[in-house]
């Protein structure tokens, strides 16, 4: 009988997205936010923490980088969703951004922010209440320049795709 967190390929095992996703929110929590970036071998297998991209060793440390969890509910299923996203800090709170790799979708956790906007974000050791919001306009150029200018790749993410990838605010909200 066949592993049912794995899929079989050519004969290559690799592991469902649950599966890393698990490994990746494991790590953030026993390392206070901090995820190690990939091996080349661990992002061929499908590990969605993408290998050393440029732009991030001067502002990360030996830690790895840090990550936000953001537990959503699914818009079509209405089951709790976590995704780890890579993170801006802004004013009260943070953007996430929906590149989806250079895909021309947006990403499902994107459409289940936008029908669910109340979630609870995991950043560093600290959990908390934030609403989702879009960014647009001059507010989503001057989050998108910010991250494009720490994150090159994320240029060509939005090229790749041929739409523009949503900026996503998450505004810490008391109580």
């Amino acid at each position: 009988m066949s592993d049912p967190s794995t899929t079989s390929a050519n004969d290559v095992t690799v592991p469902d997205g649950n599966t890393w996703n698990e490994r990746i929110i494991a790590e953030f929590r026993a390392n206070a936010g901090y995820v190690s970036w990939s091996s080349e071998a661990e992002f061929a297998a499908g590990r969605p923490i993408p290998p050393w991209m440029p732009g991030f060793d001067e502002h990360f440390d030996e830690r790895g980088m840090p990550l936000i969890l953001v537990h959503n509910i699914g818009a079509k299923s209405g089951r709790e969703r976590i995704n780890p996203l890579f993170f801006q800090p802004v004013d009260n709170g943070w953007a996430v951004f929906g590149t989806h790799g250079g895909s021309p979708r947006d990403p499902a956790w994107y459409r289940n922010l936008m029908a669910n906007p109340r979630v609870t974000i995991e950043v560093g050791t600290e959990t908390v209440s934030a609403v989702a919001r879009l960014a647009q306009g001059g507010e989503r150029e001057q989050i998108w320049a910010r991250e494009v200018a720490l994150v090159p790749k994320f240029a060509e993410f939005e090229a790749t795709a041929g739409r523009q990838v949503p900026v996503v605010v998450l505004e810490r909200v008391d109580g």
